[in-house]
């Protein structure tokens, strides 16, 4: 190799050692935060900006004329992380905020009143905060530092006494929520968090709904966050149900060999979206199926219908069909577990990228892929016991 093409190449290798060094340097300051993307990060950015912004503005032309004490405290900084990076977190919520903020504020004026040396005073408020804030259910960070805003808050902040807490702190608070409320019907995010809706039973009775009854129970969730002895800023339900996809997403990567193609029923009996209710409903008392693919003239899937919605009043099938649920063919089998136990769900439509109908897999075909795969995995657990029994040589 000619001298300069060696010379090229080892300064390329400096480079790109320098540029993986430098990539590792910078990973110490990505965000651990779970789930944190940049789109969420430059939410977060652009809901502080217009939070603040207008929490700020509002206070100071409606009430600066007439109060001495700062019209935008610095704790409110600290809520707005809370509100707009982390939304979902037990301690953004409203009372969290409003409460947190506000009664930490009336313990650290209490104490300032009661303790003369400011930073015995400043120490105790905060404390005094976090017991307040536990007993009340409004545990919120920020509500430290309004405790021990109102310690050293100076003149202004002790003149006005309880009156501070008012204003700015409460007001500051209740604004900052109302912007964070709209801003988020925008954001993609819910606000005030709700968990996800627990799954019901449709039938009826009094039987746990199916996705409740095996894996993951919320007593489960308590014992393991009572043994783990540390407290966690996440929701219980929340967890429990960040475990239960857990559990699914890891059924799929061990079973991602088996797609749906592989599964489904091809010769499929459909009904069009022009045929009456009475066709569709033959037809599914003759195949003795539960639920029929609705198909338009050029065999795409537009709909689903069964007895259930044959009983509404309507001329043609597609009066009272119900919205289908797609799969590709390539998707894991193990993906339709959710929508198939569901208890709406009866069988889940396979179509190409056009729409047209390949096939269907229905809740037997899903059962059928259980036990493949818990066969096959017993088979390996056999073979790997006969294995261990071999005495080495």
């Amino acid at each position: 190799m000619p001298k300069e093409k060696r010379s090229i190449l080892r300064s390329l290798v400096v480079v790109l050692s320098k540029k993986h060094r430098n990539r590792r340097r910078i990973a110490l300051f990505n965000p651990i935060l779970p789930g944190a993307n940049l789109r969420d990060r430059i939410i977060a950015c652009c809901g502080a900006l217009l939070g603040i912004a207008a929490t700020g503005l509002l206070c100071h032309f409606a009430l600066s004329s007439s109060v001495s004490v700062p019209v935008l405290i610095a704790p409110m900084g600290a809520s707005a992380v809370l509100l707009f990076a982390v939304p979902t977190s037990p301690l953004a919520q409203p009372w969290p905020i409003i409460g947190g903020n506000t009664l930490s504020a009336i313990v650290g004026i209490l104490v300032s009143a009661l303790v003369p040396d400011p930073m015995l005073a400043g120490a105790l408020a905060v404390a005094l905060a976090i017991a307040t804030m536990s007993m009340t259910r409004c545990l919120h960070p920020p509500g430290g530092a309004a405790a021990l805003t109102a310690v050293l808050g100076g003149p202004a902040v002790a003149s006005a006494g309880l009156g501070f807490a008012l204003f700015p702190v409460a007001v500051n608070s209740i604004l900052l929520v109302t912007a964070g409320w709209v801003f988020h019907r925008f954001s993609g995010h819910s606000y005030p968090h709700r968990p996800a809706a627990k799954p019901t039973n449709v039938h009826r009775t009094n039987d746990v709904p199916a996705p409740a009854r095996g894996g993951v129970t919320p007593t489960d969730v308590e014992e393991a966050i009572q043994g783990f002895g540390e407290a966690f800023d996440v929701n219980p339900d929340d967890l429990k149900d960040l475990l239960l996809k857990a559990e699914r997403v890891a059924l799929e990567r061990l079973n991602a060999h088996i797609a749906c193609s592989e599964v489904m029923s091809r010769d499929v009996i459909t009904v069009s979206a022009d045929a009456r209710p009475d066709v569709a409903r033959a037809k599914l008392v003759e195949h003795a199926i539960r639920t029929l693919p609705v198909v338009d003239a050029r065999g795409t899937v537009v709909g689903a219908v069964g007895h259930e919605q044959l009983v509404k009043p309507g001329a043609r099938v597609a009066d009272v069909m119900e919205p289908a649920v797609f799969e590709r063919p390539e998707t894991p089998a193990f993906r339709l577990l959710g929508p198939l136990s569901d208890g709406r769900t009866h069988e889940v439509m396979i179509v190409d990228r056009n729409g047209t109908l390949l096939g269907v897999v229905t809740q037997t075909d899903l059962l059928m892929v259980l036990a493949r795969a818990a066969l096959a995995r017993s088979e390996e657990a056999q073979k790997g016991a006969a294995l261990s029994m071999i005495p080495n040589r």
